[in-house]
């Protein structure tokens, strides 16, 4: 699938087959992940892969109850590292470009799913103390989105979009 077919084929699925992700899809998604652009090429952030139940059911709960969450095979849990953005850009670094960082990642992990005839979902609604204890992260990293990734067990609907004309202003707000 080229790229532009990804980014078109990419819809939020909250319903996953119950098979396993082949290790090599999951192996060429996080080296995918591992390319994507980052505040002075210094990754700050983590990913956290979770296969087990108990983690799963634990991250759900953090998750006020999202099922996809707990029920597909995969879920990844992407982090903001604010000590080491911050050891490059101090203040700044810490509270907004590690954030950054993991989210470009997260999107960089929704195109390759998807490349490769997976599915994801970004949770983005769930308390990040309560996710963080879940996958024991030590206090200078923060949860910022959850991804479950699997097969795909319903048939996306694409939602409308806004037009280039009410989205992109030129020059000026």
């Amino acid at each position: 699938m080229d790229f532009f077919d990804a980014v078109r084929n990419r819809h939020s699925i909250r319903r996953y087959q119950t098979r396993e992700v082949d290790g090599e899809k999951l192996n060429k998604l996080l080296e995918t992940v591992n390319l994507a652009p980052s505040a002075g090429d210094l990754q700050g952030y983590e990913i956290i892969l979770v296969r087990n139940a108990s983690v799963k059911e634990a991250l759900a709960r953090a998750a006020y109850g999202q099922s996809p969450v707990r029920e597909a095979p995969v879920v990844l849990v992407f982090c903001a590292d604010r000590l080491l953005s911050a050891s490059k850009y101090g203040k700044r670094g810490a509270e907004l470009y590690a954030v950054q960082d993991a989210t470009i990642a997260a999107a960089y992990c929704q195109l390759a799913a998807t490349a490769q005839g997976l599915a994801t979902v970004w949770i983005g609604a769930f308390d990040p103390d309560a996710a963080g204890a879940a996958i024991e992260t030590p206090e200078h990293v923060t949860p910022v989105a959850i991804i479950p990734v699997g097969y795909p067990a319903e048939e996306p609907h694409a939602t409308p979009r806004r037009s280039l004309g009410n989205l992109v202003r030129n020059e000026k707000f």
